[in-house]
């Protein structure tokens, strides 16, 4: 298994703060109102999974927050985090063959050990150019750093594949008892808030309720392949699942006119 020394940190300054001081005050601003908004019984759950969004932190820190939060109930020796392809196109699962991935507090080992049991069992492909700027899964780490300073990770984007075939991935990383899962999804896009919001609700009650056949009423998700993949872990494996925090960027941007959806679950 051929690697890399790091994956560099290419949205640093852009989707999430420069500094480190600057990321820590980012997440110490989001938890010191997570107890007001979320339900604390779900904040207390020993999470397998997440979904989580991947947007700006001022859009969608608040919610990628709460999900991470609530992950470090769990105190995984490693978490794999999953997401879509934003900027280049490839067919099937890349994984990040680097030893460490860079974050403003810090780098983070990669899991070298999982890493080569998934690849020996996967064949991952190895497109380093979907790795330096995917903001998808990017925006994941400083959050992973933050609640987990000694966990390992390992990053994996998709390309143009099916959710069957991410769902075995998921599957088998959702059986190791010592590993946790980051599916990172943002919801519909550039719709009036109204609209947006009839969308989005059906993709909360398909992960609510785990039914994959609620997805095709509407649901709209650039992860939605992520988010398919565990909910047939979610019904194979017999876990359960919980909507966390629910948003859209109109909060912030105060548009209604075209917006986009955020939210975060739990799966235990």
């Amino acid at each position: 298994m051929e690697l890399t020394n790091t994956r560099t940190a290419g949205n640093r300054g852009s989707f999430y703060p420069e500094t480190c001081a600057a990321v820590q005050n980012s997440i110490n601003m989001f938890s010191s109102k997570v107890n007001n908004v979320v339900n604390p019984e779900l904040l207390k759950v020993i999470p397998k999974a997440i979904v989580a969004p991947h947007a700006g932190y001022v859009y969608s820190g608040f919610t990628a927050n709460a999900a991470h939060k609530t992950l470090a109930n769990a105190g995984p020796e490693s978490i794999v985090v999953v997401g879509p392809s934003h900027h280049v196109y490839f067919e099937g699962i890349s994984a990040a063959f680097t030893e460490n991935y860079e974050t403003p507090c810090g780098s983070i080992e990669t899991d070298l050990t999982l890493l080569e049991a998934l690849n020996d069992r996967f064949h991952f492909n190895k497109v380093v150019s979907a790795h330096h700027r995917e903001h998808s899964t990017e925006t994941q780490m400083p959050f992973i750093k933050h609640y987990h300073p000694n966990t390992k990770i390992i990053e994996l984007i998709y390309g143009k594949t099916t959710w069957q075939q991410v769902a075995d991935v998921v599957e088998y990383i959702l059986s190791k008892s010592e590993s946790a899962l980051v599916i990172s999804s943002d919801l519909s896009h550039f719709y009036p808030l109204r609209e947006a919001e009839i969308l989005d609700a059906v993709c909360l009650n398909a992960i609510k309720h785990a039914d994959l056949k609620l997805f095709s009423q509407g649901c709209e998700a650039c992860g939605i392949i992520g988010i398919k993949a565990l909910i047939r872990a979610v019904n194979k494996l017999n876990l359960k699942t919980g909507i966390l925090d629910y948003r859209t960027s109109a909060e912030v941007s105060t548009d209604s006119n075209s917006v986009v959806g955020y939210a975060a679950a739990v799966v235990w």
